[in-house]
């Protein structure tokens, strides 16, 4: 089998691969890049949602947050499912995100 390495190495994430492979049970090395991309990936789209940047002594809910987002990029890969419902964002990430975004309430103290 020949494998391409197709992804950048400037891609970093806080979130260690091999917490990630142990969240989806993973016993091999093949997919290394990828679930480093999707760490990153993973990464920033909290740190958007937050409007925080994703610290690098992350707590455990943010770290949980990662992972559970990093895990189902890669088990659905596709951007659309037929006969399936699926969510961009998995259930509990919203929930585990909630205490750390910032508040944009509109009002400019004087």
């Amino acid at each position: 089998m020949l494998c391409y390495n197709i992804w950048s190495s400037a891609l970093t994430a806080h979130t260690p691969v091999a917490l990630l492979k142990a969240q989806l049970n993973l016993d091999h090395d093949l997919d290394e890049a990828l679930l480093a991309h999707k760490l990153a990936a993973a990464d920033a789209w909290i740190a958007k949602h937050t409007g925080q940047p994703f610290p690098e002594d992350a707590p455990a809910d943010l770290t949980e947050a990662a992972l559970q987002l990093a895990a189902f990029w890669y088990e659905q890969r596709e951007a659309a499912s037929f006969g399936l419902a699926t969510a961009p964002v998995p259930f509990g990430v919203y929930e585990l995100l909630q205490g750390h975004r910032d508040a944009v309430t509109g009002h400019v103290p004087a």
